[in-house]
């Protein structure tokens, strides 16, 4: 007999749901590993997600959203009322509950601010100011932090007083404070275990340590921690009182998701991620803003095709090369935007520096081109034994590799000293530039020799 499939965990969550059995839910839920629970809860209806968070608790509910990625949490928490929403976003520590908000329409998360406990929406406020590429916008303000007046015994008392409370902390250091909140030294657990209780922290804590300003930037904070085996490092204000600590896993988190927005912004897809259950005229919009500019783009490019149609259909043979000397003078292109792009992130080019860029990535061009103009002329020798035919599509190759390359380089400078996205627009400018020159470089080579090619 044939062994039946098992069941998607989706259909056994929604009989739970239906009958609000909510200790079967809570184990079902802790038997699924975290993919998996992403997987399920994507497959609920909205109203039953609502239900789910509602039966789970807030407590529970924010462990659970914790799992997920931010864009499903934003999708679960905007089909929230504002209160339910306040009482799970309480749970979540600082950086994802402000990353979380920073996400939603304004309107939704000020209502939500509006229904969090008054110290809690005072520090998410302050959060939400700093950009979300320094350590001011990725840090947690969950850190453990004593007066240097204080003693070991002191400490320890406090430690096992609020144990509960620290428990959900990313505890390795303690931070020593001044009078005046300000940061003079860090102490190791260890330390403080093995001290004397009458010892003071001023005594035994490491002084001067090393600390980030709430505006590091986020490529600043990899080379730190690239350079040192912290596991945190406490980030202070302009005072330089201690505000929180941001820790390598945060980083790393942050970078990846700015790796992931820029692919998606160099895929077309603009604005926040897009997921499939999402409402289907909501995600055809967002893919059509972008599509309905490339087609308005390809149509420049092809016009030019139009304008040489006679040669085209007297050598037709120059169909076959015309999108083999577009895609490849693309590719080339697309790999010095993507240069440009890196280095501009890592600031190590400034907007202004066309010259530079522009003799690194011309002699990069030149070389390319002339080695894939001649592999591609010889390619066409072969094919038709005409070597008119094999100089034309050679050196539209050639030029049009070196012409995408310096647009490539060039292009994503000049757009941020615009304050425009270069990951956004610099794409749809290469590929219509790249489009536009090649044909026109072919055509127009074939035009000149078409004696000699139609013969």
């Amino acid at each position: 007999m044939t062994e039946l499939a098992p069941r998607e965990p989706w259909y056994r969550l929604r009989e739970l749901l239906e009958s609000s059995q909510v200790e079967s839910l809570r184990a079902l839920l802790e038997s699924l590993p975290p993919g998996e629970i992403a997987r399920t809860l994507s497959r609920l209806a909205e109203e039953d997600q609502a239900r789910l968070l509602a039966l789970l608790g807030p407590e529970r509910g924010a462990d659970m959203l914790e799992i997920l990625s931010e864009a499903q949490v934003v999708e679960i928490i905007e089909d929230l009322p504002a209160a339910q929403a306040a009482l799970i976003v309480d749970e979540l520590p600082s950086a994802e509950r402000a990353d979380l908000l920073a996400e939603l329409p304004s309107d939704e998360a000020e209502a939500i601010l509006q229904e969090m406990t008054p110290s809690d929406a005072a520090e998410t406020r302050q959060l939400l100011r700093y950009p979300s590429d320094t350590a001011g916008g990725i840090m947690t303000t969950e850190c453990l932090a004593f007066s240097e007046r204080l003693t070991v015994a002191d400490v320890v008392q406090d430690l096992r007083t609020y144990g509960d409370q620290y428990s959900d902390y990313e505890i390795q250091y303690t931070y020593i404070t001044d009078a005046n909140d300000t940061l003079v030294g860090v102490l190791r657990l260890r330390d403080l275990l093995l001290s004397r209780g009458d010892a003071s922290l001023r005594q035994i804590m490491i002084r001067e340590p090393l600390s980030v300003t709430v505006d590091t930037s986020l490529d600043e904070l990899k080379r730190i921690f690239d350079r040192h085996a912290f596991l945190g490092i406490p980030v202070i204000d302009e005072r330089g009182r201690l505000v929180g600590i941001v820790q390598r896993t945060a980083v790393e988190a942050a970078l990846q998701e700015r790796a992931t927005r820029t692919f998606l912004k160099i895929s077309g897809l603009v604005g926040e991620d897009e997921l499939r259950t999402m409402p289907m005229f909501r995600r055809s919009f967002r893919r059509l803003s972008w599509l309905s500019i490339n087609i308005v783009l390809n149509v420049v490019a092809a016009s030019v095709i139009a304008l040489y149609q006679d040669t085209l259909a007297a050598v037709i043979a120059l169909a076959v090369f015309l999108p083999i000397i577009s895609d490849m003078s693309g590719c080339s292109g697309n790999q010095a935007v993507a240069v440009s792009i890196r280095e501009l992130a890592l600031g190590l080019i400034k907007p202004y520096e066309f010259f530079r860029v522009f003799v690194k990535e011309g002699g990069v061009g030149v070389i390319n081109g002339a080695i894939l103009g001649v592999l591609l002329g010889a390619l066409a020798f072969l094919w038709k034994g005409n070597v008119h035919l094999s100089a034309v599509v050679a050196g539209a190759l050639m030029l049009n590799t070196m012409l995408s390359v310096l647009i490539g380089g060039l292009v994503p400078l000049g757009l941020k000293r615009l304050d425009l996205d270069p990951a956004l627009a610099s794409g749809p400018i290469l590929t219509t530039i790249t489009d536009v020159c090649g044909f026109f470089f072919v055509l127009s080579f074939a035009s000149a020799m078409l004696p000699w090619l139609a013969s």
